[in-house]
């Protein structure tokens, strides 16, 4: 495969004031802002062609440049550990994941992860993460089920992050949520931030503390109770859906984080969020690509009987 050369990523007048190493981790998908601040400092991320530090603030109008390492050794441990593959090729695998199977190894999760398991069925994936993160080009939270694509190379790897980044790829979940919304479709659009009160929460914030966060929902089925919900997202936040729809007054079933389980009129197993559908362009050959993940037994009970979602 070419060498796709460095990522453009043009700084617009809402980057005035952000720093570099926060503008690019927030642009380039399964790339910490840690990574980031290593890679600045190895020269390979430029302001308008100079060379800066970490902390540089942009002003906006700016053209950041990354240059895409050369590969290195990964030293996370392989381990032969069940995973499910609804495509896989040279460049990419996409994966149904499993609820309860963490993406990369970090604090409190050394190994059994997702990486880990990949690692053992392809070997060398690509580097552009870093060492505790190789392929990973997006994440899902712990809980959440469902489509995940992972690159082999980093040419792969630069391309799927530069398409999550622009907004071109197409991510469609399904939540099952506490009551039922008023509204029964509608278009949830405001800013998230990490919330000040408690570091483990995202929160809905004024436009200039935080980044700009889009979902499109849609009831699909419900009871009194609950209901089963299609969210169609827009932009990638940490937390998005689970943020988004408990700002409605519906938290997830199941939610450990934004919501009292043992509390909830429903008991349900788990996080009740799949990622049912994945779309994107694949680098090499540029073909237009979509995956679905069959949603889980857990969801059984909430579905009306010969429920098919719709694309």
């Amino acid at each position: 495969m070419p060498d796709p050369g460095p990522l453009r990523l043009p700084a617009d007048a809402a980057a005035a004031g952000v720093r570099i190493d926060r503008f690019v981790a927030e642009r380039i998908e399964g790339l910490s802002r840690s990574r980031v601040a290593g890679l600045i400092k190895e020269g390979a991320v430029v302001v308008d062609g100079r060379a800066v530090k970490p902390s540089h603030v942009l002003t906006g109008g700016e053209v950041v440049v990354v240059t895409v390492p050369e590969a290195r050794p990964v030293e996370t441990a392989a381990q032969e550990l069940p995973l499910t593959f609804l495509h896989e090729d040279g460049d990419l695998a996409v994966l149904d994941k499993a609820s309860g199977m963490v993406v990369h190894p970090g604090a409190g999760h050394e190994d059994g992860t997702l990486v880990n398991a990949l690692l053992h069925r392809f070997g060398p994936l690509s580097t552009i993460g870093g060492e505790q993160r190789p392929g990973i080009v997006h994440r899902l939270d712990k809980e959440t089920s469902g489509c995940l694509v992972v690159a082999r190379n980093d040419a792969s790897h630069a391309a799927l992050s530069a398409q999550f980044a622009g907004r071109e790829t197409e991510k469609v979940y399904y939540a099952v949520v506490q009551g039922v919304p008023a509204a029964r479709a509608g278009r949830i659009e405001n800013f998230m931030a990490r919330n000040p009160g408690n570091r483990v929460q995202m929160a809905v914030v004024a436009a200039d503390k935080g980044r700009h966060a889009v979902t499109d929902y849609a009831v699909a089925h419900h009871g009194a109770q609950w209901a089963l919900v299609r969210c169609h997202l827009h932009t990638g936040r940490t937390h998005q859906i689970r943020v988004h729809l408990k700002s409605l007054g519906h938290p997830l079933l199941g939610d450990e984080v934004y919501a009292k389980p043992a509390r909830q009129p429903v008991r349900v197993p788990r996080l009740m969020l799949h990622a049912w559908r994945l779309g994107f362009t694949h680098p090499r050959t540029g073909l237009r690509m979509a995956f679905t993940a069959p949603l889980p037994p857990e969801f059984a009970p909430f579905l009306p009987e010969g429920f098919a979602p719709a694309p």
